[in-house]
């Protein structure tokens, strides 16, 4: 199949599949004669895998390591389990931040309850004179 049919079945652009391919999550396809790349259904199973991984909110990096895990026929799943654990506390920590994030800007917000010129506004004056605490991450999570 062209790469066009591989877009539309997993719901993916062609610029997405191609920024696959050249991360090497998704292999490269073959060429036809004609030179248009010839996909076949591992392609499909494996975009549809890394897939549902981003819906999952995955880095590249952890769907790179789960895929040579997958083509490497480990031995068993405790690899697959410790990544999932690790990114269940990056989920944790981010929801964690971003509470801190949201209490902070309603903070902000109740500054300012009536209408005012922009001059006076307590919003725009705390986001010039105020120190908020900025939300932070406990590990780097990579696209």
């Amino acid at each position: 199949m062209r790469i066009g049919d591989l877009a539309k079945q997993t719901n993916t652009t062609v610029e997405t599949i191609r920024f696959y391919e050249k991360e090497g999550l998704l292999q490269s396809a073959l060429r036809t004669e004609n030179n248009y790349r010839d996909y076949q259904q591992e392609h499909l199973e494996r975009l549809r895998f890394i897939r549902n991984c981003r819906a999952f909110d995955m880095s590249h990096e952890e769907i790179r390591q789960l895929i040579t895990l997958v083509d490497s026929h480990a031995e068993n799943c405790q690899s697959v389990n410790t990544l999932l654990d690790e990114h269940i506390q990056h989920i944790e920590d981010r929801i964690e931040s971003l509470t801190a994030l949201l209490m902070n800007i309603k903070t902000l917000r109740e500054q300012c309850q009536h209408q005012q010129a922009i001059d006076s506004c307590q919003i725009i004056q705390g986001l010039a004179n105020q120190t908020f605490t900025e939300p932070t991450e406990k590990r780097t999570h990579l696209g």
